[in-house]
């Protein structure tokens, strides 16, 4: 897979450093991309139902709505990734993510279904930055008045779903 550096300061929104840390600086964040997929399987199919539909805390979502949450904010990250790099200047919006996960009917679902649609998603955002080359990781747009690019939105994409891992193995399963 392709290396893709980490992007320089200046060149995402000030908050996704929190995402930006978590990942090693060697280049290899499509690999370790593709690496979270079986941690995640194994770290969330032992659980049971009760389990992937508890709420830790009034208020918060559930691991099934976690993981949904996970595969839509990529989504929606790799869109504008895309884009960016085709050279589309349309003004990148935000979304509200309770709402998605409100309206999402994640704990209806089973968890395999859910574990497939995240892993069909990773595998599609991992060919799609794969096929970028080094002018299109390069381009970029302004979200949050913000210079942001291409590159920016990879590292994103891998730290956010790290974020998620660790926030259900230290607020979920530490119980």
């Amino acid at each position: 897979m392709k290396v893709i550096h980490k992007p320089h300061e200046g060149d995402y929104v000030p908050y996704t450093i929190q995402y930006l840390d978590l990942l090693p600086n060697d280049g290899l964040v499509l690999q370790h991309m593709f690496d979270i997929l079986p941690i995640l399987k194994a770290l969330i199919l032992p659980l049971s139902n009760e389990q992937l539909t508890r709420r830790c805390t009034p208020g918060e979502w559930t691991i099934k709505e976690i993981l949904v949450h996970m595969s839509d904010d990529e989504r929606i990250l790799v869109n504008r990734a895309l884009r960016v790099a085709r050279n589309d200047l349309t003004p990148l919006l935000g979304f509200d993510p309770d709402l998605y996960a409100a309206h999402s009917g994640a704990n209806e679902r089973s968890i395999e279904d859910i574990l497939e649609e995240v892993a069909a998603v990773r595998r599609a955002t991992i060919a799609l930055l794969n096929s970028f080359d080094e002018e299109a990781l390069e381009r970029a747009s302004v979200m949050r008045d913000h210079r942001v690019t291409v590159r920016a939105f990879v590292y994103h994409i891998a730290g956010h779903f790290l974020l998620h891992i660790n926030s259900i193995r230290d607020n979920y399963l530490q119980a």
